[in-house]
């Protein structure tokens, strides 16, 4: 029998709406669109629970406002949370939202994933919860996120983040990107796609959604290694040499290795050619460039070579992923 997961969805004060409709949209409809125009029987994924602090109607940010079918203390037990923008007030967003805070803290010491979209990343940050792990948000908020939040690795330049048990999206139509990743992540990537197909949504938009979608392991203690993994992350799209991201830390190529495999269990080369073949993975199921553009925008020259890599960490070639996975 196929798990369905309880996933609630916050209204709060001033929000745009979208950010909060569209992923309650997407979840709701995971397993049932894309079956019922296929002719198949419907499997619902998600139980979708809609609630604000107090369960009564909440003002979105322009002429209208959106009613919950519950409050905050009604909401026992849920699988997944999801925060919409808080608006474009970021001063008091706290006092706006001030009981959400102790729900959020709750959540995550019962082990509840927590995603969040836009400003609302900042409410989630205002917890503390997301100190030292990677977040993004919208790249016009970046800055005061920087300057309110310091312990957060803010990383604007991606669509999506996941670090641990948090998921963070970018401005306001990323909520549609990370809501389609978080199906990914609980349903599979068949589900996923044929989400997207059913809803008619192209995500990820942009090619550097391909490696927003690697979780940067970033609970192992070693700072330096961190930042390399961030440089990584950055420029792996770049034919540069691995010596580039050891300099990038200070330390001898040697020591580097050593501590970069010991600290994220894979080698400085290993994990580089994941980020590459999972940004490629995005490009050959969304983009219909040819394999030597899609072999040469993941940084590697040789598309012959970028097809032995991808057989290794895929099974598979390039064209055969693209035939089952593809629009």
């Amino acid at each position: 029998m196929t798990r369905v997961a309880h996933v609630t969805v916050l209204f709060l004060n001033d929000t745009f709406s979208s950010t909060a409709i569209g992923p309650m949209e997407v979840f709701r409809h995971a397993g049932t669109l894309w079956n019922s125009f296929a002719g198949e029987r419907a499997a619902p994924r998600f139980r979708v629970t809609t609630a604000s602090i107090d369960g009564g109607p909440v003002p979105c940010d322009g002429p209208i406002s959106i009613q919950p079918a519950a409050s905050l203390k009604e909401i026992r037990k849920t699988d997944l949370i999801f925060i919409p923008s808080t608006g474009l007030g970021l001063d008091d967003v706290v006092e706006r939202n001030a009981a959400v805070v102790p729900f959020l803290r709750r959540a995550h010491k019962r082990g509840v994933p927590i995603a969040s979209v836009c400003s609302g990343v900042g409410l989630v940050a205002a917890t503390g919860l997301l100190d030292g792990k990677c977040a993004t948000t919208h790249w016009s908020l970046a800055e005061k996120f920087r300057a309110m939040y310091p312990k957060v690795r803010w990383m604007p330049e991606l669509m999506v983040t996941n670090d641990g048990l948090f998921y963070c999206g970018g401005g306001v139509n990323a909520a549609l990107d990370l809501s389609l990743y978080l199906v990914e992540r609980f349903c599979g990537h068949e589900v996923a796609v044929q989400s997207a197909k059913a809803m008619l949504i192209e995500a990820p938009r942009t090619w550097q959604a391909g490696f927003a979608m690697i979780s940067l392991k970033t609970e192992h203690g070693d700072e330096a290694i961190t930042h390399a993994q961030e440089w990584l992350h950055e420029h792996f799209h770049q034919n540069l040499p691995l010596d580039y991201a050891a300099r990038h830390v200070n330390m001898s190529p040697r020591n580097f290795i050593r501590r970069f495999k010991q600290a994220t269990g894979d080698s400085p080369l290993n994990y580089l050619q994941k980020l590459r073949i999972g940004a490629a993975k995005r490009l050959l199921e969304q983009d219909h460039r040819t394999m030597q553009e899609i072999s040469e925008s993941v940084g590697y020259q040789d598309v012959a070579f970028f097809r032995k890599v991808f057989h290794r960490h895929t099974g598979t070639s390039p064209s055969v992923y693209r035939q089952k996975f593809g629009r």
